[in-house]
This record gives structure tokens, sequence and C-alpha cells, in this order.
């Protein structure tokens, strides 16, 4: 239950393992007692002004009161973060105290592994928890970033799905997890990542055509026909960037 609501995941096999698509944007193993989340980004805003790009300052405070929420309704054993917890290296110290003191609460909690990511290459040694490159459970692997010619199955993030949807005279753009059986992508649970449309070349180059979409809702999360989602302009490289993969 999450403030009164009935919170309705998605199932899903893979690997042999039952893995539960949360509508918050986390995945939950409920075998191992274990959260995946991938791409925080925290301090995305702070480091955007620092280049004179100026988001709303409040990313950091709904990311964490986000998590925090996920982690009182799931209650893991173990989280995994899988990498991009921050959005550049010096995002620990621009951390205001009492945001770091909310963090570690929760990574001294529990088993806390930060994944490491493109964004983030060294995990925060202050802010608790252990930092790896990633994480192996029998066939299944957990990285930040896919690896085309991997024969694992991977969970992975790095890519911020989203999916636009036709829904009757309507159009629109949400989070989504996306899967082909061999390879799982989960949506940026960050407050200002942006995302990348399903239909893009880079999902194309690692999934499989038939490839399925699981959009978040409030409170449940759903499969949609491929029928359903909408291409997009190509991003640029810089537009990718500001998404921040």
């Amino acid at each position: 239950m999450s403030r009164g609501r009935c919170v309705r995941p998605a199932e899903l096999v893979l690997a042999g393992e039952l893995l539960l698509l949360d509508p918050a944007g986390v995945l939950f193993w409920p075998k191992r007692r274990m959260l995946v989340v991938a791409d925080l980004h925290l301090e995305k805003g702070a480091a955007f002004a620092r280049r004179g790009v100026m988001l709303p300052p409040h990313d950091t405070v709904a990311t964490i009161e986000r998590l925090e929420l996920a982690l009182e309704r799931l209650a893991p054993e173990i989280v995994v973060s899988l990498g991009d917890g921050f959005h550049d290296r010096e995002g620990p110290r621009r951390l205001p105290p009492e945001l770091a003191g909310r963090l570690r609460r929760m990574t001294c909690a529990r088993e806390w592994l930060w994944v490491r990511g493109n964004h983030d290459p060294e995990p925060p040694a202050e802010l608790g928890g252990t930092g790896v490159g990633e994480v192996a459970f029998g066939e299944l692997v957990l990285r930040h970033e896919p690896e085309e010619a991997s024969n694992c199955i991977e969970i992975v993030g790095h890519l911020h799905p989203r999916a636009k949807l036709r829904l009757g005279r309507r159009t629109a753009r949400l989070g989504c997890f996306v899967t082909d059986g061999r390879r799982l992508v989960l949506p940026a649970f960050g407050a200002f990542t942006g995302g990348l449309n399903v239909l893009d070349e880079a999902f194309g180059r690692i999934l499989a055509w038939d490839f399925r979409t699981y959009v978040l809702g409030q409170t449940t999360c759903r499969r949609v026909a491929r029928d359903l989602l909408l291409h997009e302009p190509s991003l640029s490289r810089q537009a990718v960037e500001t998404v921040g993969v």
C-alpha cells in the first residue's frame, strides 16, 4: 500500500526469476528482497546551474523523497543503484547536509550497492554503500550500460526509456521499462532526467524488434501494444547530453 492506494506492478520472468516492475519506476526482486533503481542523477540541477543553464533547484529533494517512499513501501534488504546515482563526480560534495543525511540513512539501513556509471565513475564513499562495477546473480548481470556483445541476461539503465503513446485524440510521454527477454532497461528515476523514445535506433541496437514496453502510471505498470507507440525525431548529441544519457 502507498498512501492508501493499491500499487499494482507488472510481473516479468527473466532468467527464470520473477521480477516486479513497479510503477514508482523501480525494479523489485521478491526472492532476494532487492530493489533496483537506475539513473538518480542527483544534483543535476546544481550541475547545470554551474554551467549557466538554470533549472529549478528541487530535483534532488524530489528524487530523494520518491526513493524514500519506495523503500518504505517495498522494504528491501538490498538496494542496487544502476549507475549515474549523481549527475557528476562533484555531486556528492554539492549535496546539502540535510539531504546528505537523508541519503546516508537510506544507505546505512540496508545493503546498498552503487554501480559505477558514465557520469559518476567513483562511488560517494562519504555517503555509505559500496561501489561496484556490476553485480551478477547466476545468469543475470546488473550493470549501468548495455553491452551489445554480452552473452548474459542484462538488467541495465543508462538509456532513460520513454514511450510516446497514442491515447485517442491525445498523446502521452511516459517513463517505461523495455525488455526483449534477454535485456531489461529500467526507466531513469531522477526528477530531471528526461528520456529517450523506445523506438529510437539506440534501442534497436540492443533489443529484438518485438521488445515489450511497460509504461508507468500513478499506481500501475502496464504493458502497452506496440501499435500504440509513436516515433519522435532522433535526439541530437547535445540533446542526449541534456537528457543525461
